[in-house]
């Protein structure tokens, strides 16, 4: 009798087991949330490795051969426009000046003796005319001695920040010679390089009076605080990258930029009527991305698709999905080609908020 109680027991146990695990079977096999991609208007943030300069970034070299005298400047140093930085010894220059000039005042001695003799008909016009020319050329060539006494003195032609000297005190500089560079740092122009869809996207979208705004991300990581704004494109596209060249303008009024950094551009695009769904709802195989189209009578089939653009959880979809077809969300990995499934369903408009991304 108690053998039989044993065996009883064990059916009803084993039998309360069978059932739960088929509940849970079925619990697991409707376990499936599905929706639907978002067709709507939204944005796309690009980041482009950029190049640095500085608005004016000259070279200055000597205009003269001779000693340098003296630096009035040094390395990394703010000067202002017409600001002496570089003197090259005048010596010979301030002799040359002084002979000039006092051969012009001979000169002038002999044409004020001309023309008195003029005046009173002992010598001709044509005379008075050679004295002249005399005079004038003689001037001229105190006027060039003068320009090459100022090539002796290298004043800063811009308000700008000194670069590492060439040369040092005391050298011998050539006619040419580097001395050192000057950057007018308070306006950056950064280069970047922009693919010809997103250049077609970009002339689509603005206007000479709506320019394109653009965030600098520095070296750092560190968001550069004012924004610039893109006012040129070169005229050619690469051939062989098919990129085109953009240039934006920045504010740099704490100096921070400096000529040569480089960082990361962040240029905001529109985009019209773009398909969205959530990145989870994909997988992947060799390299390519696949979703779970759920069609009329339930049934699962996998599905190629192409992406247009990333974004925080999102897919923007170039082609494979249409606005008002089903795709599995949850799940995915429960299920294979041809299964058909129970499932809930939760609109995209409820879904993409869940992901914590902005979409207008």
């Amino acid at each position: 009798m108690r053998k039989t109680l044993i065996s009883i027991s064990l059916c009803l146990a084993l039998g309360h087991t069978s059932c739960n695990s088929k509940k849970e079977i079925k619990e697991e096999e409707t376990n499936f949330l599905v929706t639907s991609p978002l067709k709507t208007d939204t944005t796309i943030t690009r980041e482009y490795v950029c190049q640095i300069q500085a608005v004016s970034h000259i070279e200055l070299r000597a205009l003269e051969r001779g000693y340098l005298q003296n630096i009035f400047v040094d390395e990394g140093q703010f000067v202002k426009k017409g600001q002496l930085m570089f003197q090259i010894m005048p010596l010979l220059y301030q002799a040359e000046l002084q002979k000039a000039q006092a051969e012009a005042d001979f000169v002038e001695i002999e044409y004020k003796n001309t023309k008195s003799l003029a005046d009173t008909k002992v010598v001709s016009q044509n005379e008075l005319a050679m004295a002249k020319a005399k005079l004038d050329k003689a001037n001229a060539e105190v006027s060039l001695a003068q320009v090459h006494l100022g090539f002796t003195q290298v004043k800063a032609p811009f308000d700008g920040i000194m670069d590492k000297f060439q040369v040092r005190l005391g050298s011998l500089v050539d006619e040419g010679a580097l001395l050192s560079t000057l950057s007018d740092n308070s306006e950056m122009w950064v280069y970047f390089n922009v693919p010809e869809s997103e250049y077609l996207n970009y002339k689509a979208n603005t206007t000479e009076e709506n320019l394109l705004k653009v965030n600098l991300l520095m070296a750092n990581n560190q968001l550069f605080e004012y924004p610039g704004v893109v006012k040129a494109i070169e005229a050619d596209f690469n051939n062989e990258t098919g990129n085109i060249a953009f240039r934006a303008t920045f504010p740099n009024p704490k100096k921070l930029l400096r000529h040569g950094e480089t960082g990361n551009i962040e240029m905001t695009l529109p985009l019209k009527n773009a398909i969205i769904i959530p990145q989870k709802a994909t997988y992947e195989v060799l390299e390519k991305k696949y979703v779970f189209v759920v069609d009329k009578n339930n049934v699962v089939h996998s599905r190629e698709i192409t992406i247009a653009s990333e974004m925080p959880d999102l897919y923007i979809i170039k082609n494979g999905l249409k606005e008002n077809e089903r795709i599995l969300l949850e799940g995915i990995r429960k299920v294979k080609e041809n299964d058909k499934i129970e499932y809930e369903y939760e609109s995209p408009k409820t879904v993409l908020p869940k992901l914590k991304v902005y979409v207008e």
